[in-house]
Formats: C-alpha cells, sequence, structure tokens
C-alpha cells in the first residue's frame, strides 16, 4: 500500500488546500441557534472521558474524509488483530497483548497466566504494605527503590506521582533509571537499607544502565552489614531471564515474570507495575485497569466518528502530513500529571519513529510527531508566549481534571480558568483592531506587538476527577491513539531497533575509555576520538 496514492489520500490533500485559510474564529462565529453548536457536534465521550475537539481546523468534511483514510488504511482490521493476538509486531514476531492485561474475561488470550501473575503481585504487594515483609534486621519496609529504564520507569513513576494522593503515607516509592550516578546517589542519601526494598526491572536483566544501577545499590547494602544469604529480604526482580536474575543472586521465588507478548512501554499493566500497587494497594491497581479496560472497549466498539483513539489519532495525522507540523504539546493542567508528557514521548515516539512500513519499505511522508510539554500552569510562563505569538504552529492537547484532589480553597476554580482562557486564546487570537481598542491610537507602535494570529488548534480532554479509573483510561487512549496512527502509516509501533545501534557503540567507548592501555581510537571517526581522548585524560588525571 502506497499511502500517498490512495483517493482519500489526495482528496485529503485537495480538502486542505481549499480550507487552510480558514479561520476557527469566524466558524464558531457562525452558529446559529437553535442548531448544535460547533462544541456539540465535536465533543464526545467514551471510557469515562471526554474530548472537546471542536477547537481544531476541521469541519465535517474533515472528519468525514479523515475516517474514510481510516476504513481505507485497515485500522479497524490492524485494532482487531492487536487484541485477538495475532502477529503484530513482525520483526519481533510477536503479539502485542497489553489488553489482556485489563481484562477480567477467562476466555481472554494468556488469562490464566495473568490472573496468577496478579494475585502473586497482590500477596506481596499487601506484606509490603503491612509490614509482613520485612529486612535483615527484622524491620519493616520503608522504601522501595525501583530500578529500571524506560517503559520499566516511565510508566510506574508517571502513576505514582498522578497518583501520589492515594499512596500508603509510610511506604516511600523512589526510581531509579539513568546510569549517572547522581541519580542513584540522590536516592541513597534518602534511605536507611534496613527499610529498603529494591524491585530491579528488565525482561532481558542484562540492559546496561539498570543492572549498572542495580550492582551499585546490591554493593550499597553489602557495605551496610547485609550478607549475600540476606540479600534476598531486599531484592525483588521483574524480569523473563530467570537464569540471569538468580546469577545476580535474587532468589527464585522473588521473580515476577514479564511476558514476551507485552512490550516494555505497554507494560505497567503487568509486573513492572509491582512498585505501582506497593504504593497504591492492589485494589485500587485493579480500578487503574477497570480504567483501561473501558477505553480498550470503547476502542473496539464506538462507531470510528465518535471514537475517542480513532478521532485523536486522525486528529494527529492531519496535523502532522497536510499541514507538516513537526510536534504538539501534552499541557496537563495538574502537578501529578508532571511526569506525563515524558512518559507519552516515549509512548509515541519509540512507538512511531520509524522510517520503513510493515514490509521494509521507505517510506516518503513523515511520521511521529515530536511530543513535549510542562504542567500548566508553569508551562504558561515557559513556553506559551512561543505557542500564541511564534510563527510555528503546535497543537496543544489540555488535560484536566474537573474536581480537584486537595482542600485548598480557591486554586481549582484559577486552575479551570486558566487551562480554558489558553484554548479559547490560541483559538481567537487577537486582531488590530481589538489591539488598537486596547492602547488607543496613541500607543500604536505598540500594536503589532499585541495582536495574536489565533487559529491554533487544541483538544481538551476531561476527567472527572484524577483516580485510578480515569488514569487508566486517559493511558489507555493514548496507547491506542498510536496505534491508530501507526495502522494509517502502516509502521510496525511496537519494535524500537533504532536504539540498538547507540548501544553496540557506547559498549566499544567505554571499553576504550577504561582500557589500562592506550586504545587505538582510529577505529572512530575523528570528532568521536578526540572525545574519548580528552575524557581518558581526565579520568586518569
Amino acid at each position: 500500500m502506497n499511502l500517498n496514492s490512495l483517493p482519500t489520500w489526495s482528496a485529503l490533500t485537495a480538502h486542505y488546500e481549499s480550507i487552510r485559510d480558514c479561520h476557527m474564529r469566524d466558524w464558531f462565529a457562525s452558529e446559529n441557534d437553535p442548531a448544535p453548536t460547533r462544541a456539540d457536534r465535536f465533543t464526545i465521550n467514551g471510557g469515562g472521558l471526554t474530548l472537546d475537539f471542536s477547537k481544531n481546523r476541521v469541519n465535517e468534511q474533515t472528519i468525514a474524509l479523515l475516517i474514510q483514510l481510516a476504513r481505507e488504511t485497515n485500522v479497524q482490521a490492524r485494532r482487531d488483530e492487536m487484541f485477538t493476538g495475532g502477529i503484530v509486531n513482525p520483526t519481533e514476531h510477536r503479539s502485542a497483548l497489553h489488553t489482556a492485561l485489563r481484562t477480567s474475561d477467562p476466555s481472554a488470550p494468556y488469562a490464566a497466566q495473568v490472573k496468577a501473575g496478579r494475585a502473586k503481585m497482590a500477596v506481596f504487594a499487601e506484606r509490603v504494605r503491612n509490614g509482613q515483609w520485612i529486612g535483615y534486621t527484622g524491620k519493616p519496609i520503608q522504601h522501595v527503590v525501583n530500578i529500571g529504564i524506560g517503559g520499566s520507569d516511565l510508566g510506574p513513576k508517571m502513576v505514582v506521582h498522578a497518583l501520589h494522593h492515594l499512596k500508603k503515607s509510610d511506604i516511600h516509592i523512589h526510581y531509579v533509571s539513568n546510569i549517572d550516578g547522581i541519580d542513584l546517589q540522590n536516592v541513597l542519601e534518602q534511605i536507611n537499607p534496613e527499610h529498603t526494598l529494591a524491585i530491579v526491572v528488565s525482561k532481558t536483566f542484562t540492559t546496561s544502565e539498570t543492572m549498572t544501577n542495580a550492582h551499585s545499590l546490591r554493593d550499597w547494602f553489602r557495605r551496610s552489614g547485609c550478607s549475600s544469604d540476606q540479600l534476598a529480604q531486599h531484592f525483588i526482580a521483574v524480569s523473563a531471564n530467570l537464569s540471569e536474575v538468580v546469577r545476580f543472586g535474587i532468589e527464585p521465588d522473588n521473580v515476577f515474570e514479564m511476558w514476551e507478548w507485552v512490550g516494555g512501554r505497554y507494560s505497567l499493566w503487568s509486573a513492572v507495575g509491582l512498585s505501582i500497587m506497593i504504593a497504591i494497594g492492589p485494589e485500587k491497581f485493579d480500578q487503574l485497569l477497570e480504567g483501561a479496560y473501558l477505553i480498550d472497549e470503547h476502542f473496539r466498539c464506538a462507531p470510528l466518528e465518535r471514537n475517542l483513539p480513532v478521532l485523536l489519532g486522525l486528529l494527529g495525522i492531519w496535523y502532522r502530513n497536510f499541514f507538516g507540523l513537526q510536534s504538539y504539546v501534552i499541557a496537563p493542567y495538574s502537578q501529578a500529571l508532571h511526569f506525563l508528557p515524558a512518559y507519552l514521548q516515549q509512548l509515541e515516539m519509540e512507538s512511531n519513529g520509524k522510517s520503513v512500513t510493515l514490509d521494509g519499505r521507505f517510506i516518503d511522508y513523515p511520521t511521529s510527531a515530536v511530543v513535549w510539554g510542562e504542567p500548566g500552569t508553569n508551562s504558561q510562563h515557559a513556553f506559551f508566549q512561543m505557542l500564541h505569538q511564534g510563527p510555528t504552529i503546535v497543537p496543544v492537547d489540555f488535560i484536566v481534571s474537573l474536581a480537584p484532589n486537595h482542600s485548598l480553597p480557591g486554586h481549582h476554580e484559577k486552575l479551570l480558568a486558566n487551562c480554558f482562557a489558553q484554548s479559547e486564546a490560541l483559538m481567537l487570537g487577537r486582531t488590530e483592531t481589538e489591539a488598537e481598542n486596547i492602547v488607543g491610537r496613541k500607543q500604536t507602535a505598540l500594536i503589532p506587538h499585541i495582536v495574536f494570529p489565533g487559529n491554533r488548534p487544541t483538544n481538551t480532554i476531561l476527567l472527572n476527577e484524577l483516580n485510578p479509573r480515569s488514569l487508566g483510561a486517559l493511558i489507555a487512549l493514548y496507547e491506542h491513539k498510536t496505534l491508530v496512527q501507526a495502522a494509517i502509516w502502516n509502521i510496525n509501533p511496537f519494535d524500537q531497533w533504532g536504539v540498538e545501534l547507540g548501544k553496540i557503540l557506547s559498549k566499544v567507548i567505554e571499553s576504550d575509555l577504561i582500557s589500562a592501555s592506550s586504545a587505538d581510537l582510529r577505529k572512530h571517526d575523528s570528532s568521536t576520538s578526540a572525545l574519548i581522548a580528552r575524557a581518558r585524560e581526565a579520568i586518569t588525571r
């Protein structure tokens, strides 16, 4: 399938040319009562979430053509193949059944394994939470250190931070991912070995960053007086490689299995989420799964034109491939969702940052947009100036909970007001006439500086409140959005070969850096050789 040659692609290209200069403020201004408003027509609900996409540069014809594109590119077939356990990751010959972790259907793929694995997690989590799991000096666990990287870190860290208001108050969860020793050192300064449990999360148990941090933490325990035999009380593994786990020194009974049919960035629903379950408890972890399941069912069953992940994905296609926009912003108006933009960076950019089709042909159209962002209102005082008045158009996803997770009066109303005002301002802009009315004729030199072009597209995603169910639904929404876009681009969102080359070269360079004798650096380019030489000099100084 050549995407550019599809009839609907050509129709969308022509349609883009016909509406590219239309301004959204005119569309809103032309509404006639009592007909349904633009907001009515372009707001949908599903899985407990509400998506208002009325402030986008689309009309009914745009949406109809995009839905037609989804059908023409077999989005529904790709969706169904994933849910039924088909080989949707052909380069690694794997299924992608993270959705099987969220259903209670006993006929679902791997249902027995999932049920047994979750039960084992629940028993362990409760033992830690109620003080039955003790350290080498007989004291209960107060600190849990999750050591992982990528999906083994970003997902659990994001969820635990988001649901901090529900976590057990006397257990503190820490996350270590970076091979930079400062990351681990900062955690070591906050914990006591007698009260600390480490969870080492790595499918292969050979990931360089994870295992370097795990070995350093193990050495720290030993220096504190914890014997090799007693380490079993302080180290848990989540892995698919039992032999490497045992070689590290972790007891087989302390291993939670990772399955090949769950990809890393889709894995927080599995034993990778053990730190989540310890933080919020098995019951609330189940609610997280239930929220994701609601979106799974919505994605499977809702018609395409009323389907949240489908529409979110299609809007991304519209801006990436027809407007040529290179990035979009995640702006959660919730400090609790501080790590959501970073989590979605990996989910979308590692999944869809591809340049070959499923059958290995190089493509000639853009794929993944750059994902970035920060929570509001902080982001308003950082990069919103560019969003409003910069020459580059950057779509924004605003995410906000209608109810607060705190008891401080007056804060949440201001937060909501800022969120809604920013999307309105990005849509409306400010004309020269409006600017002149503000500053008056005596300050005409100021007018160009306070004009805003507007017509900047935004989505607003509403949660009734931020709780495990709504968070699970929100995460699943973006997971399925990613699949929709991958299906249209005809790429594999479940592999990540792009990270391999750097890993291979880093091992060579590390050997050159620590070599006792002068390494032959001619095998590198001149820049890399010079950097290595300079670093060797600093290391040995």
